[in-house]
Formats: C-alpha cells, sequence, structure tokens
C-alpha cells in the first residue's frame, strides 16, 4: 500500500472511529499546537476523553517528523470524545474559538505552518451548521477576515504516546472546570 498522497490513500477516508463509550460523539479541532488545546478540552465538564492527532492529509500513518515536515496536509487535530447531553458541541465550539486566533493562517503564536492551521472536521450534518452558524457570529467580533476551514472529519491517526496528555504528564492540571492558566512547553 502506498504512504504517499494520492485518490488511493486512505487518508483522505472520513474517520470512521466510534466514540469511547454509549452515548458519546466525537468532533476534532485544530487551533495550533494540539497539547494546549487537549489540555483545555480535558478540563470541559462532558468530555470523557480526548486524543491528539493527525487529520485532513494525504499520508497513511503519519509521523510527528512528517507532519511537521509540511508535506503531508495534515493539521495537528484534538479529537474528543463528549457526552452531548453533558456538554453540547455548541460549547464545544466555544471552547475553539475561545483558544486561538481563528484569523491567522497556518500559525498560532510562535507555531508556523499548515499543520498548526485553524479548523473545524465535522461527524454529522447538525455539528457542519452549528460549526458554520459559529463561525458566522464570531466573524462579527473580529477585524480580520476568520481563515478556519470547516470540512468532513478525515481519518484521525493518533500522536505518538508521548504526545497524548502531554501537559498533564508535565504537571498541569486537567481536572474538570480547572482554569489555570495553560503553560505550553516542549
Amino acid at each position: 500500500m502506498s504512504t504517499g498522497g494520492g485518490a488511493a490513500s486512505p487518508a483522505l477516508a472520513p474517520d470512521a472511529d466510534a466514540p469511547a463509550g454509549e452515548g458519546l460523539a466525537l468532533a476534532q479541532f485544530a487551533a495550533g499546537c494540539f497539547w494546549s488545546v487537549e489540555l483545555v478540552y480535558q478540563r470541559l465538564p462532558g468530555v470523557a476523553r480526548t486524543e491528539v492527532g493527525y487529520s485532513q492529509g494525504h499520508r497513511h500513518a503519519p509521523t510527528y517528523r512528517d507532519v511537521c515536515g509540511g508535506g503531508t496536509g495534515h493539521a495537528e487535530v484534538v479529537r474528543v470524545h463528549y457526552d452531548p447531553e453533558a456538554c453540547p458541541y455548541a460549547a464545544l465550539l466555544d471552547v475553539f474559538w475561545d483558544k486561538h486566533n481563528p484569523t491567522t493562517l497556518n500559525r498560532q503564536g510562535n507555531d508556523v505552518g499548515t499543520q498548526y492551521r485553524s479548523g473545524i472536521y465535522y461527524y454529522t450534518a447538525e455539528q457542519e451548521k452549528l460549526a458554520r452558524e459559529s463561525l458566522a457570529e464570531k466573524q462579527k467580533e473580529w477585524k480580520g477576515a476568520i481563515v478556519t476551514e470547516i470540512l468532513p472529519a478525515r481519518r484521525f491517526y493518533p500522536a505518538e504516546d508521548y504526545h497524548q496528555q502531554y501537559l498533564e504528564k508535565g504537571g498541569q492540571s486537567a481536572r474538570k472546570g480547572c482554569s489555570d492558566p495553560i503553560r505550553c512547553y516542549g
């Protein structure tokens, strides 16, 4: 099987993974470095699980090194397993918009590259509708044009184990409702 791009790449298929539990749904977000994005979602009540990884690219089974090289088309994403009853999708969108600057193309702070782009990757028509409505509302708050892409969720490739819950492993609290400042470091 080819690991490069092309129409036959399994990376371009929809994310068909199941949520981590009964009654849960999935969402994918890209908002810069996945470490701090993951921690903010870990802290959100109603979120059962988070995973960092790569999506929206054309290379099958990319590594962090591949993605950072810029040739795979992947974004650093957080896949969120959430309980829609306890945490509506709109709450996930609010966190997304509050977490980053959606007007900077392929960049968040000092992180530059297509893997740091802003994106909402939906699993259902309802998620797409809510994402597009929220973008229209948020655009009223920004002077510059929002560059966030809204696309169907493609196959999710988990990042290497050391990236998972990285900031929590480094001593930052992932306690539900925690509002301590998030310090991103590598």
